[in-house]
């Protein structure tokens, strides 16, 4: 069984106002993390189109071998899950046992370097009493929020744009929706005024734009299960964490958002000891080929997959084993 996707993109026809990214964006910031990283030779063997029937997809720039690395993406934006704050490192969400010698401290980092690059959101964030932001969350269940939370001091930070979502595609919400997401807001609003934080520095955190990030996260949010050890191990391990449900947080991507859903997949993503993902090729993909991966637990029957993506996700899957009848 592979790791579970809690991710979904609908046909961009459906969201005519989320904007479309030229290939040069994605060209460009494969350049990026190539030159902060010498051992890349190459960009990415892939592009992201329009699609005729799921809105943009994303396609093999040339045959891609079975097993072989596509690329790896580290996200928009993170939060480790309320069960695991106190294991996980606040910043990468790699398992990071509390020491009985480190002197007792709210949030763990695992290293020097991820406390530093949480430097800006995190100088935020621990000025503000969240008790109450947090029991709401807790109380109902709630994980996007925590997410929202943390992209909303990255704004106030500098460290993220307040539209640095705008161009993945929203989920449709309803007024009642909305209606419910304005005591978090207020919870959100309060922590951070109590914290001294300015009118000026707020003004972007209207219900609009905090509706707006939800929408966003709800559909293109990854549940962050570690597999940990070698790659040759990794489904293996990956399994036994989806089947005990370990997940250490959630985590909101830009390139892997934009993969399509097949019950059959030819691409896998992976997380191994952190929040970077890993996507490699589960078979032979020629030029021109999308690349796809599954949402669900590909091992249920049709039925099972179709009642979960149409209601959990919003669509009929029409891949070749859906068709098919398998």
């Amino acid at each position: 069984m592979l790791p579970l996707l809690r991710s979904r993109r609908l046909a961009h026809r459906c969201f005519p106002q989320c904007k479309l990214l030229p290939t040069s964006y994605f060209s460009s910031t494969a350049d990026t993390r190539r030159a902060s990283n010498p051992s890349r030779t190459s960009p990415p063997p892939i592009q992201v189109l329009l699609t005729e029937s799921a809105g943009r997809g994303v396609f093999a720039t040339r045959n891609i071998e079975h097993g072989e690395l596509i690329h790896t993406a580290k996200p928009l934006v993170s939060h480790p899950s309320l069960s695991s704050i106190d294991k996980v490192c606040y910043f990468c969400l790699k398992n990071t046992p509390r020491s009985s010698g480190i002197e007792a401290q709210k949030e763990l980092f695992c290293s020097e370097e991820c406390r530093e690059q949480a430097k800006g959101f995190y100088e935020v964030e621990k000025k503000a009493d969240w008790s109450a932001f947090v029991a709401y969350c807790r109380t109902r269940a709630l994980k996007y929020p925590l997410l929202a939370k943390r992209l909303a001091c990255m704004v106030i930070s500098g460290m993220a744009s307040a539209d640095s979502m705008d161009v993945l595609q929203p989920a449709l919400l309803s007024a009642e929706m909305i209606s419910l997401m304005e005591e978090e807001l207020d919870l959100l609003r309060a922590a951070l005024k109590d914290a001294a934080m300015t009118d000026e520095q707020l003004t972007f955190l209207t219900i609009g734009w905090y509706a707006g990030v939800l929408a966003r996260i709800r559909i293109n949010a990854f549940r962050i299960e570690l597999a940990g050890g070698s790659y040759e191990d990794l489904l293996a391990l990956a399994a036994a964490s989806v089947e005990s449900e370990a997940a250490v947080g959630n985590a909101v991507y830009m390139l892997p958002s934009f993969y399509n859903h097949d019950c059959d997949p030819n691409t896998h993503i992976v997380w191994v000891e952190n929040v970077d993902a890993t996507l490699k090729a589960l078979r032979d993909i020629k030029a021109g080929e999308e690349l796809r991966i599954c949402y669900i637990d590909a091992s249920m029957g049709r039925d099972a997959r179709q009642n979960l993506l149409s209601n959990g996700f919003g669509f009929e899957c029409r891949c070749s084993r859906c068709m098919s009848n398998d």
